[in-house]
Formats: C-alpha cells, structure tokens, sequence
C-alpha cells in the first residue's frame, strides 16, 4: 500500500463524506473488507478523487450521473450528500437529474428525485 496515497485519501473521503460517515465506515471495517476499504482510500479517493486535473465539485457532478445511470442508488445518496459539500447548488443539483432524465432515463432520474429529495428534506433538519 501506497501510505501516501492512502493519507491524501482519507484526508479526502472525510472531506467529502464528512467525518460522520467515515468514521462509521472505518469502524464497521472487518478483517473480510478491511483490504478492500484500504483499496477505496488508496485507490478511489487517493489517486483518483484526489487528483488535482478535476475539482471534487467536477468529480461529484460526474460520480452523480455514472451512479444514477447504474442505478445505484445506495451510493447515489450518498454522493448528493458529497455534491453538496462540494459546493453544488439545489438548482444545479436539479440540473443534473434532468441531464440523467435525458441521457439515462426518466425511470433512473425518477429515482434519483426520490433519493435528491429526501437528502434535502433531511438537510433542512
């Protein structure tokens, strides 16, 4: 393991997750997935989210339509969560999951809304 790597990573998994979420992610890590979890913060947020040619703003509007398009929505929450962190707008938030009705489907952004809307609604708590 690049221990570097891993650093810059953590350091950037909390900035977008929030300190909340990783710290329950880090432990929830078993000796099963505890390699695996240090591959997502080496590789995922260490080399790739944490790479400095895109902005985490850029990367968050990017991992959004890839995750809806997937229909993964588990993680699509969590990312609108981070989109926000990262500074995106409600109104640009309500952009890209037009964009999503357009190039991935409207049953995908009919989700999407779903999921968008609770994390707002919960943001307001």
């Amino acid at each position: 393991m690049d221990k570097a790597l891993y650093d810059k990573g953590m350091a950037m998994r909390r900035r977008v997750l929030g300190d909340d979420y990783v710290d329950a992610a880090v432990a929830n890590t078993t000796d099963f997935d505890r390699k695996f979890q240090d591959m997502l913060n080496e590789v995922a947020w260490g080399a790739i989210w944490s790479d400095e040619d895109l902005a985490p703003r850029d990367r968050s509007l990017l991992n959004l339509g890839m995750l809806a398009c997937l229909g993964r929505m588990h993680e699509f929450e969590l990312h609108v969560r981070g989109a926000l962190r990262n500074g995106l707008t409600q109104k640009e938030l309500g952009a890209v999951l037009r964009q999503i009705g357009g190039y991935c489907g409207f049953p995908a952004a009919v989700e999407a809304h779903r999921v968008a809307k609770r994390v707002l609604a919960e943001a307001k708590t």
